[in-house]
């Protein structure tokens, strides 16, 4: 790891410290421990119940005990390998219940952990390794005591630069038992860094501490409810920081996670049954996932996932009408929106969806976790920074327990986003992150709008994109539409693409554009798609969308 973080000051203008403060949202911290390791905690639930169960995965199951053990092999072959406070270790495998033992070994020796895709190209890997300064790869991609050729690309990538690489521990790896703390205190150590795509297009790894990451997991508790008798899916890809929570809140309650693998996660059906034969009782989903899910609850007879009791939808907007058909397709499951930046120890909101909240045109994301301080600013054209006012949308930025370290290795983007919290004196980062999302504050709750670079011009005229998609999918056909501005013979163009649930015609979601926006904003290029193409985090893939219009490849239907 790099030296701390030291963020420039965020230029206000006259009298925005005052009115940012005044219209703050922001809410303290509970008396949850985030000094300790998850670590500690499983430690505890194994001496009292070693054979609870910790994980599933597949038809193998883990116990309390069999984890600190599987832990124990870990850490005395990452140890052997040189692994020390602060190393950056990348890891690359499936998600499984290595990726929790994996995980809690590194906690225990003071090591950041790093996740690496086994499909990511070996480029990517490679500037990955580099930007992070990763000191050790972790392949448990193939069978215990052997890397397998899902990370064969990592491993690669890694001897390119000389970047040793540790196999996955086999069973007959001598356990290491020094589980005690030797840092009683791991509040200020890095404990995960994720890679993001950047607009230059080069990575950034957003890098989390142990106390953030702490909060959030304690917030999750806390908000959810959780306790040793939820099954919590871990359902999240590794390079998505949701998975983080997934795989580690429930440890902290002596809860157990169910690893949902992607052969799973590929088919509605197939999810919906591995759900409800586990008995899980906690799911998150992004919303495309959570529109399969509603489908199969209004196409079942009876009560569709019986043990679940909160579905939580992350990573792109939960549209209304999306909200509305799976309350009321599964009446007996509450319904989470939460929402966070990767910059940050991940959700820093959470709103409970409930019926009156589906006649708004968006729903809000909510109100702040524990630990997360919100401002709302305007930027003025001399480049310093307003206080939006009551009612006024602006662009958030986050202060408080959860903002990040920043990206790693990564000034120039840093220096873009990361500030010195001018607002709390209080604060225990002294850290605020701009996150380039647009908001409202709206009754104690968080209204989102859209991104900040989601407004552009075009022909002269400047506009927000997601302000054409939501009148879009207010057609009672539209289940699904991105609208991006691709640049078509030399001129940036909007084409809007969709998914239907009847046919409808193009000039009939034109007109219903045309009845709500002004000429400029509807776009002239609408293109009906069996499906949306997404990122491998699940969401829509702008960027492919407007690749299919500069090909000109884009069929009446693909």
């Amino acid at each position: 790891m790099t030296a701390p973080l030291t963020p420039a000051e965020l230029p206000l203008a006259p009298g925005a410290l005052d009115t940012a403060r005044e219209l703050s949202l922001g809410r303290d911290s509970g008396p949850s421990d985030t000094a300790s390791g998850v670590l500690a905690r499983v430690a505890d639930t194994a001496a009292r119940t070693p054979e609870r169960t910790a994980v599933t995965d597949g038809g193998s199951t883990l116990t309390y005990a069999g984890l600190l053990a599987r832990v124990g092999r870990f850490r005395a072959v990452l140890s052997a390998a040189g692994c020390t406070a602060g190393t950056v270790v990348a890891a690359v495998g499936d998600r499984s219940a290595d990726t929790v033992a994996a995980f809690l070994a590194l906690e225990s020796l003071g090591a950041v952990y790093l996740p690496i895709a086994p499909d990511w190209p070996a480029q990517r890997v490679g500037e990955v390794l580099a930007r992070s300064g990763a000191g050790l790869l972790l392949d448990y991609s193939g069978s215990p005591g052997g890397g397998g050729p899902r990370g064969r690309t990592a491993v690669a990538a890694a001897a390119g630069l000389g970047t040793a690489t540790v196999s996955a521990p086999g069973g007959d790896t001598p356990v290491s038992v020094a589980f005690a703390d030797e840092n009683p205190d791991r509040s200020l150590e890095p404990r995960y860094c994720i890679f993001t795509s950047g607009t230059t297009g080069r990575p950034k790894g957003a890098s989390v501490e142990h106390r953030g990451m702490m909060n959030h997991l304690w917030a999750k508790v806390e908000d959810l409810g959780l306790t040793g008798a939820d099954r919590l899916a871990f359902t999240a890809p590794l390079v998505f920081d949701i998975s983080v929570w997934q795989m580690l809140a429930p440890l902290l309650v002596g809860g157990a996670v169910v690893v949902v693998r992607e052969p799973e996660l590929a088919f509605p059906r197939r999810l919906t049954n591995v759900l409800e034969q586990s008995g899980v009782t906690v799911v998150e989903l992004v919303p495309t996932v959570v529109g399969w899910i509603t489908e199969q609850a209004e196409r079942r007879t009876g009560t569709t996932l019986p043990a679940l009791r909160w579905l939580i939808s992350t990573g792109e907007e939960l549209h209304t009408g999306l909200a509305a058909r799976f309350l009321a397709a599964a009446p007996h499951v509450r319904l989470l929106n939460a929402y966070g930046p990767t910059e940050c120890s991940d959700d820093i909101t959470h709103h409970e969806v409930t019926a009156p909240d589906t006649a708004r045109p968006r729903l809000p994301v909510g109100a702040p976790v524990g630990g997360a301080r919100l401002y709302l600013l305007a930027r003025e054209d001399d480049g310093r920074w307003r206080a939006a006012g009551a009612g006024e949308s602006g662009e958030l930025f986050v202060g408080g327990v959860v903002v990040g370290l920043g990206y790693l290795n990564d000034p120039d983007n840093n220096a873009a986003a990361f500030f010195t919290d001018p607002f709390d004196a209080g604060s225990p980062t002294r850290r605020l992150y701009r996150t380039g999302d647009l908001a409202r504050f709206e009754d104690g709750v968080v209204h989102y709008l859209g991104r900040v670079d989601r407004q552009v011009k075009v022909a002269g005229v400047r506009m927000e994109l997601d302000e054409i998609e939501v009148v879009l999918r207010r057609h009672p056909a539209v289940d699904e539409c991105a609208v991006v501005v691709p640049v078509v013979d030399g001129r940036p163009e909007l084409a809007a693409y969709y998914t239907l649930s009847a046919s409808v015609p193009a000039e009939e979601l034109k007109a219903c554009l045309a009845a709500a926006l002004p000429e400029a904003m509807v776009p002239r290029r609408l293109t009906e798609l069996d499906a949306l193409p997404l990122t491998q985090n699940g969401k829509t893939d702008h960027r492919a969308l407007r690749q299919l219009t500069q090909d000109g490849s884009t069929p009446a239907k693909v």
